[in-house]
């Protein structure tokens, strides 16, 4: 969503903007260019491979970009409060990632169960299956993936780590598949068991909503905020984020009690009324795209 994310930043020469999620520098690479000459971008990335393609790509932008290896949440820290002229997040996994049998984080092609996107981390996939109790294996594969097989699936990995480890993807995807047989269905039967574990090594969505609150900081009043979404559960935290610095109210607690509001002023507007998709011809070239949202707020 490149055209897309371009259009709700409209960067400019002279801009300052932040990538927090700059894979391989594609999404970058438009940003630099369109705020050509002068524009400066802050970019960032958990994965060491992406921070060096990232790098690489953005060659011919030399003396306009510095790029870490960080993670997002981290960018306030780094840049400080209203320096921004706008801001992109490109959540979830990279299709690099994806391709690459030996990150471990698709069932495509075999390679060790590992799933990390910074890889100087301890957490392995492989660690959480065999080392999580089988009910917690559940509630893990229910809350961050919405699998309505969870405990079955868990249960399942539990008898079977009895008798061997589980250290490849291929060894997982298809014991699930043993399990839940395809039967014709587009999405694969495991495909909800490795997004929950994804999720759950990497931590991102206990880092995304604090995440939100702080890149906000950052952003200069009347600039905007572009995050692009793959799964309900990204979606709903940037939507409740969005809602939350919207309201000309605020409440204590978790219950919104309508007699019990205090006025405060609306920080943020929405760009748009709804997410916006990828186009039809997008998901021709690149069919993973079609789960993507995006949604633009603009600081007030």
């Amino acid at each position: 969503m490149v055209a897309e994310a371009l259009a709700a930043l409209a960067p400019r020469s002279g801009g300052c903007y932040a990538d927090g999620t700059i894979g391989g520098g594609g999404h970058a690479h438009a940003i630099l260019k369109a705020s050509s000459p002068e524009g400066w971008l802050y970019g960032c990335d958990r994965d060491k491979a992406a921070v060096e393609a990232a790098i690489e790509h953005l060659a011919e932008f030399k003396g306009r970009f510095e790029i870490r290896q960080e993670n997002f949440s981290e960018l306030a820290d780094w840049i400080g409060p209203n320096r921004c002229d706008g801001v992109l997040l490109d959540l979830g996994v990279s299709s690099a990632q994806l391709d690459q049998a030996d990150r471990g984080f698709s069932f495509q092609q075999d390679g060790p169960l590992d799933m990390r996107m910074d890889r100087r981390q301890p957490l392995t996939a492989a660690r959480l299956v065999n080392e999580t109790d089988a009910d917690q294996l559940g509630r893990l594969f229910w809350q961050l993936g919405g699998e309505r097989e969870a405990r079955r699936i868990a249960r399942a990995i539990e008898r079977e780590r009895k008798l061997r480890a589980f250290e490849t993807t291929g060894q997982l995807a298809g014991l699930i598949e043993r399990l839940i047989p395809r039967k014709g269905h587009r999405l694969h039967p495991a495909t909800r068991v490795f997004q929950a574990l994804r999720l759950r090594v990497n931590e991102e969505m206990d880092l995304l909503p604090q995440a939100l609150v702080d890149i906000w900081t950052i952003l200069k009043p009347g600039k905007r905020l572009a995050v692009i979404t793959f799964h309900s559960l990204e979606d709903r935290t940037v939507k409740e984020f969005g809602r939350a610095l919207a309201r000309d109210y605020r409440f204590e607690g978790d219950v919104d009690v309508p007699e019990l509001r205090q006025p405060k002023a609306p920080e943020l507007k929405w760009v748009n009324r709804k997410a916006i998709q990828p186009s039809a011809d997008e998901i021709r070239e690149n069919p993973r795209a079609r789960s993507a949202h995006l949604r633009v707020m603009e600081k007030i």
